[in-house]
């Protein structure tokens, strides 16, 4: 990647997963990432990174203006399940749409040779009876996303990675009181107990950043056509006791793990096959 001509355009540049990605191209491309990397999103702000850099955001409008020359696409941008509750579905799905719109319509003109799709494991709920809805309508949405995106590359002869994400760890994550892994660090940091909500066994599975984005982009560096998909992670995956052990041991925590008493033995998994990924990496 540091020794190709490829420009990367980073749509959804600003979202936790975007920058991360910024901080990993800047460790590779150094002086030359403001001239090789081009970040948009919803706004055109400033993005600020650890470290003092601060990388300059578009609209996610002006992708498509920019000039034809071949180019890596990372398609970041997603209004996430938790939007999903704050909207009307018709409203979460047409913005949704948008998004995936801009991206594809701009794929041809700017020169696209590959393009990376951040799907999710959410994907699995469509369909399963008893799933949450609004995370049966954000797989729902990335299923589309899935089958256009990859079918560009069938039938372009280009190439297209998607990654159906099933959990994701590393820095800026956002969320901090949504993730059950951001809740047990920020407990850890603050000196206190760290908590547990879960009251049945929950187990889920964790993929660096770096990792996955160093594996996405060896595939979309590797002189090949086509599409590959496959899951983050996987293996059985963590209950979440084992989870803030983890935690409290990289961290040095001693204020103990605080639980409420399992009410039920029914487990919640959320984890990928791994089996691909494993190949990958």
């Amino acid at each position: 990647l540091g020794e190709g001509a490829w420009r990367i355009a980073v749509a959804g540049a600003g979202g936790w997963m975007g920058l991360a990605v910024l901080e990993e191209l800047h460790g590779l491309l150094r002086d030359e990432l403001h001239r090789r990397v081009a970040c948009f999103g919803s706004s055109r702000r400033r993005l600020k990174l650890r470290g003092g850099l601060t990388v300059d955001q578009a609209p996610l409008s002006d992708l498509v203006r920019l000039p034809l020359a071949p180019t890596l696409v990372l398609h970041l941008a997603f209004l996430t399940q938790e939007k999903a509750g704050l909207m009307s579905r018709q409203a979460y799905i047409a913005a949704n749409r948008s998004i995936s719109d801009q991206v594809f319509n701009a794929l041809e003109p700017i020169g696209a040779e590959g393009v990376f799709v951040a799907s999710s494991g959410a994907v699995e709920m469509v369909g399963q009876a008893g799933a949450d809805a609004n995370k049966a309508l954000y797989g729902a949405l990335k299923l589309e996303d899935e089958a256009r995106f990859g079918g560009w590359a069938l039938e372009r002869d280009k190439r297209t990675v998607i990654a159906r994400i099933f959990g994701l760890s590393g820095p800026y994550i956002n969320k901090l009181d949504s993730y059950a892994l951001a809740c047990f660090v920020a407990d850890a940091l603050a000196d206190r107990p760290i908590h547990i909500k879960a009251t049945r066994p929950v187990f889920r599975s964790y993929v660096a950043v770096d990792e996955l984005m160093s594996v996405v982009f060896a595939l979309l560096t590797d002189g090949t056509a086509g599409l590959t998909l496959f899951d983050t992670a996987g293996e059985r995956g963590y209950e979440m006791e084992e989870i803030a052990r983890g935690v409290a041991g990289a961290l040095g925590h001693c204020r103990g793990i605080r639980r409420p008493a399992m009410a039920s033995v029914q487990e919640d998994r959320y984890v990928g096959d791994g089996a691909i990924y494993a190949g990958l990496r």
